[in-house]
């Protein structure tokens, strides 16, 4: 039995489809510009005070403003994204009472998979976060 079949059984019995919100998750990461400004907007707006998104202005004079970072914490884990000069940077961190005991670099993939295992297991423990799930499935 896989990881993901243990955090969420599935829509039908109440839980979040792990699958579905990867998939979710990765719905523009074709152009990663594109893809990180989506994946930003969604998680800031599902879980407003749980992720941190840092912009930064595309030029002098410019109001327009690309994500430059983003930041996920969910329980003891940070999900940190980047993509300075078009080269992504996905790390996970584990933390105890806000230290950093462990960074890991992961492939984006792999990086996607595990923020989608712990959306889920957060939403089976948290009405409110199911709730901000089902929104970031719907949007």
């Amino acid at each position: 039995m896989k990881d993901r079949d243990l955090i969420a059984e599935g829509p039908e019995s109440g839980g979040i489809d792990v699958d579905l919100l990867s998939a979710s998750l990765r719905a523009s990461s074709s152009d990663l510009v594109t893809f990180i400004e989506v994946l930003a907007d969604k998680l800031e707006d599902a879980f407003p005070g749980r992720v941190q998104v840092g912009r930064k202005s595309t030029g002098w004079f410019s109001k327009e403003k690309r994500v430059e970072r983003l930041q996920c914490e969910l329980g003891g884990q940070r999900y940190l994204l980047a993509a300075p000069g078009g080269v992504v940077d996905a790390r996970r961190a584990t933390a105890v009472r806000g230290v950093v005991l462990k960074t890991e670099a992961l492939p984006l993939e792999e990086w996607l998979d595990a923020l989608a295992r712990d959306l889920a297991n957060e939403a089976r423990t948290s009405e409110r976060a199911q709730l901000a799930l089902q929104r970031l499935l719907i949007d």
